[in-house]
């Protein structure tokens, strides 16, 4: 299937002890920090992508609905995949669609993409995540799970 021309990034958190948890991942080809994230196929909705990567690299399965948009739309220049047939020579940048979902106490099957899985606090997955972008989507989902509006999360 094609990969269509948008990328997905997906937070899951937890809550333990009133204390929120962001998971995040370290990838087994560059050994940096990342969450879930990838690649619309053909025909999908960036909330279908999300869903269908959060299953295919966590095992975790959840309804659409309960993924969380966030405003966060990082642009990200097509170099950093490999070619599609149906991008063309005339498309630079997709964007990349960000969200978050709350797990629970499910429990987290790593995938082959995947060496290790961390589950930290907001400060300490902020200091690990490798893209600037991933760290914004962070900041904001952070933000809106503290309540505090933008302005008064830090």
């Amino acid at each position: 299937m094609a990969r269509a021309p948008f990328q997905v990034l997906v937070y899951p958190y937890r809550s333990r002890a009133e204390l929120l948890e962001f998971a995040i991942f370290r990838r087994a080809d560059k050994g940096y920090w990342q969450t879930v994230a990838g690649g619309g196929e053909g025909r999908e909705t960036p909330l279908q992508a999300a869903r269908r990567e959060l299953w295919e690299e966590t095992g975790i399965q959840t309804a659409e609905s309960a993924l969380l948009q966030l405003q966060t739309v990082e642009p990200v220049p097509v170099t950093e995949f490999k070619a599609s047939p149906i991008w063309g020579e005339e498309l630079y940048v997709i964007p990349q669609y960000c969200f978050g979902v709350d797990v629970g106490a499910a429990e987290i099957r790593l995938s082959a993409e995947h060496s290790e899985l961390a589950w930290l606090t907001y400060p300490a997955a902020l200091a690990r995540i490798h893209h600037e972008g991933n760290r914004t989507a962070l900041w904001e989902l952070a933000a809106r799970l503290h309540g505090k509006g933008p302005r008064g999360f830090n």
